[in-house]
């Protein structure tokens, strides 16, 4: 990691926080659990801030978001080619065009965050396989 790099990732982390701390004490727990959730899953992803929300990026790509609202915390994106992939896991969650709303009167759903966080992670080596691909054919 570049020194430049490493200061963006730090800032971000700075950003994370002051985010996180901002919110309501249940709102707290909730983002913590999603960020270390997140983390544990894609290990090598870098945290990142953005249209003012939390979130993470993979291969210098954008992986997921997340973000606090008044009732619920939402995870961002959800394609739908995810949403087709996991219907039964997701079934009983409000979505969203590219969300899926994570209510805070229930328990975080720390499998269903994997399972959204590796397909996207999937979706992220597809897509930059198809990247070098026609890079290549140039």
């Amino acid at each position: 990691m570049t020194s430049s790099s490493k200061q963006t990732s730090q800032l971000a982390v700075a950003q994370v926080r002051r985010y996180i701390s901002a919110q309501p004490a249940t709102h707290q727990a909730a983002l913590r659990k999603i960020r270390a959730t997140i983390r544990a899953t894609a290990p090598r992803a870098v945290e990142h801030f953005s249209y003012g929300i939390p979130g993470f990026r993979l291969n210098d790509r954008p992986l997921v978001w997340y973000a606090a609202f008044k009732h619920h915390v939402s995870l961002y994106p959800v394609t739908a080619s995810i949403k087709r992939a996991l219907a039964a896991a997701i079934d009983g969650y409000q979505t969203s065009t590219g969300t899926i709303r994570l209510p805070l009167d229930e328990p975080i759903p720390v499998t269903l965050i994997r399972k959204i966080v590796k397909a996207r992670a999937r979706e992220a080596l597809d897509s930059a396989r198809a990247r070098a691909a026609a890079t290549r054919k140039r």
